[in-house]
């Protein structure tokens, strides 16, 4: 994120994948996830989600917004936690 001065990496684990799926219609009042993800992503966060849980629920690289990508806790989530200055889970 540019616009603060820090690199910001986000990997998405177990449900938390489907927030990267286009395509999402939530009801009136609700958030968007996807319109959220898409805006961090058009500010330079990096947006990778687990291939095993894509796969768990039923995903395909297709069906992800434009800009997230997949990966793996080894090779892209490992690398990410040796190299930050602070890793945030929830």
């Amino acid at each position: 994120m540019a616009s603060i001065g820090m690199k910001v990496n986000i990997f998405l684990t177990g449900d938390a994948v489907t927030t990267a799926k286009k395509g999402q219609n939530p009801p009136k009042g609700y958030y968007n996830l996807e319109k959220m993800l898409s805006e961090l992503i058009e500010q330079g966060v990096k947006v990778v989600a687990c291939r095993l849980c894509i796969s768990a629920r039923g995903l395909t690289e297709g069906e992800l917004i434009k800009g997230a990508q997949i990966g793996t806790t080894f090779g892209n989530l490992a690398k990410w936690v040796k190299e930050s200055q602070k890793v945030l889970t929830f």
